[in-house]
């Protein structure tokens, strides 16, 4: 449970650090407000991490709003994702020196100076690795990774589809395709979208429509697709499930146009189509940690060889959070909105 500080009162002079806070769900710019928090201290086993950048997902917006699949813990700091520098390290913590880059795992509360977090849930990051790069790499990275091994393995060659081609996973989706040798189909909302989509390594990209279907048709006929990643539901969704070879596998992980997938018997019967959904957070909680550690490592190698990366529209300090947010929640903002969390000493 956190109290704020307040350097006025009796034992006001604790260190404090700037963390965005909500005390009730609901529209973000409305409910998050910054204030001053007691410097947390890492107990035994634990490392403080100073954070130096955190981005703003949709799916920190759904969960300030209460929608997300995990509700808060009032009141409680929000921020899946970022990255910093080791600060200090409690009793029985070795292999950890200040000033160390790394990137919290399985911590949330990202949205603030200081983090604290178990040190075998850290990583340490790569010499060189931008730091702001570095900040989206638990969610995004780590969701195209699972995606694209959902269904089982895929032979080199293998054509895979997804909508929602303009968004920051389908983005890693393109580049962790094509380092696996697979050809990738997006379909996407804005025909500006389709050169974004070609340009990261898209090997076709159309308008998510009616005429899409007949195109993708022809351009998968001999070698038809045998995974779809669906983030947005609805007709969209069908148009992937009707594209499928017979026996793919439709995965879920989003559902943007908050409607529920529509599926005809005939796909199920006469094609035997899998449907499945997948959950990064679910992963992290129940994979062995050599695994996750494994997945994140190269991962962090890709990216500090340049090799994976995500547009930023925008970088914000953490006291214009409301601006960030309302940034973060418009539909053509050309990358992710991404906190820069300044100390007192920078």
């Amino acid at each position: 449970m956190w109290e704020t500080v307040d350097p006025a009162a009796p034992g006001g002079t604790m260190v404090p650090m700037r963390a965005a806070i909500i005390h009730r769900t609901g529209p973000p710019v409305e409910c998050l407000e910054v204030t001053d928090l007691p410097l947390p201290q890492p107990g035994p086993g634990e490392v403080r991490l100073r954070l130096t950048h955190a981005p703003v997902n949709p799916a920190d917006l759904n969960f300030i709003e209460g929608s997300y699949g995990r509700k808060p813990d009032l009141p409680c700091v929000p921020g899946m994702e970022g990255a910093g520098v080791v600060d200090a390290a409690g009793p029985g913590v070795s292999g950890w020196d200040p000033g160390t880059p790394a990137v919290p795992l399985r911590a949330g509360e990202c949205w603030a100076e200081y983090l604290i977090c178990r040190a075998s849930d850290l990583l340490a990051l790569p010499a060189g690795c931008d730091p702001v790069q570095a900040s989206m790499l638990r969610v995004n990275p780590a969701t195209a990774h699972g995606l694209l091994r959902a269904a089982g393995p895929l032979p080199p060659g293998a054509w895979v589809l997804q909508n929602a081609g303009s968004s920051a996973c389908a983005h890693c989706v393109i580049q962790l395709a094509n380092l696996m040798g697979l050809r990738i189909v997006c379909l996407v909302r804005r025909t500006e979208s389709i050169e974004e989509c070609l340009a990261l390594g898209a090997d076709a990209a159309f308008t998510d429509d009616t005429e899409a279907v007949p195109k993708v048709r022809e351009l998968t006929d001999e070698s038809p697709s045998m995974l779809a990643l669906n983030a947005v539901g609805g007709d969209s969704a069908l148009r992937l499930m009707n594209l499928l070879g017979p026996g793919g596998s439709l995965v879920t992980y989003g559902a943007m146009a908050r409607k529920p997938l529509k599926v005809p018997n005939g796909l199920l019967i006469f094609k035997g189509l899998t449907l499945r959904g997948y959950w990064m957070s679910r992963w992290l909680e129940t994979a062995p940690l050599e695994e996750i550690h494994a997945v994140y490592t190269e991962l962090a190698a890709l990216t500090a060889a340049g090799l994976l990366r995500q547009p930023v529209a925008a970088v914000y300090p953490l006291q214009d959070i409301k601006t960030a947010v309302t940034h973060a929640a418009g539909n053509a903002r050309g990358g992710k909105v991404v906190l820069a969390l300044k100390h007192a000493a920078d």
